[in-house]
């Protein structure tokens, strides 16, 4: 009897959490199809009522047809965006990678304190150093130039990075570097041939970290960037929100969302098992 009534109870325990777990999802999928649902509605159908968020006269691509009809077209600024978000993750992950293997193990002078002055770059507020920045980047002449701006997103995403790669490498065994070692393996071979595959979890997590911080960043961009052959889908967006004459589209809008939307989302979905093991990574040793 007893059995039976722990057996039910475990059952109830079951069934809520995965209740709880349905309704959590619908939660977070609904604002995503509802948009991604949006931006197919016809251009008149789209500035009627959200209600309901599906097309009803008939599925329609007019409303990316009208975003591509903004400013210089919507290929420019993504463009722009691809290629400082690829640089950005290049740059975030090669100087992340070198720095944490540095940190992890290798001794120098002032070591911890380079650490944690490195670290404590995180708890500065991005918008009080955006001045200094822009004045950095006018006298060494990157002012207005999509390098100034990779240069700037590297530069916010170091200190997380190094920090992650330094416990990615904290958590190899030394066990392995030391048959390394005695195979004959330099510190270059031992980097990348050994060290590499083995925190390759952690270095995903970087870079989709640096990716999606590159790709949806809106402020430096904003301030930094004057030309508008230079602006990436963030200034684009905040363009086509303003509207003309101010009239919003907000069919053009919904489209303009998901076209930003869509790379974040597959990226996450092919890299989340890598994910959460680099989130993990040095957490236990």
């Amino acid at each position: 009897m007893a059995q039976a009534r722990s057996r039910k109870r475990r059952i109830g325990m079951q069934i809520a959490e995965h209740a709880t777990g349905i309704v959590a999802s619908l939660l977070f999928l609904a604002p995503i199809v509802w948009t991604v649902l949006s931006a197919f509605k016809p251009a008149q159908e789209s500035r009627q009522p959200p209600l309901p968020p599906w097309p009803t006269t008939g599925f329609s691509v007019e409303n990316y047809a009208t975003l591509n009809t903004f400013g210089d077209g919507l290929w420019l600024p993504a463009q722009n965006s691809i290629y400082v978000s690829v640089m950005t993750v290049v740059l975030s992950v090669i100087v992340s990678v070198l720095a944490g293997y540095g940190f992890s193990r290798f001794r120098f002078p002032l070591k911890n304190l380079l650490f944690v002055l490195i670290l404590s770059t995180i708890m500065i507020p991005f918008q009080s150093i955006l001045t200094p920045i822009f004045l950095v980047l006018t006298k060494i002449g990157l002012h207005n130039t999509l390098t100034g701006l990779v240069c700037v997103y590297v530069t916010l995403q170091l200190p997380f990075s190094i920090f992650m790669m330094r416990n990615a490498f904290d958590a190899v065994p030394r066990e392995i570097e030391e048959a390394a070692r005695m195979d004959g393996a330099n510190n270059v071979t031992m980097l990348l041939r050994v060290m590499l595959p083995l925190v390759w979890p952690g270095i995903v997590t970087i870079a989709l970290f640096a990716f999606l911080g590159a790709w949806n960043e809106f402020l430096a961009a904003l301030v930094l960037m004057t030309d508008q052959s230079k602006f990436t889908l963030p200034i684009m967006m905040t363009a086509l929100q303003s509207g003309r004459f101010g009239a919003i589209d907000w069919g053009a809008v919904q489209a303009g969302v998901t076209v930003m939307m869509v790379p974040c989302l597959v990226l996450f979905l092919l890299l989340q098992r890598f994910y959460i093991r680099g989130l993990m990574a040095g957490a236990v040793k």
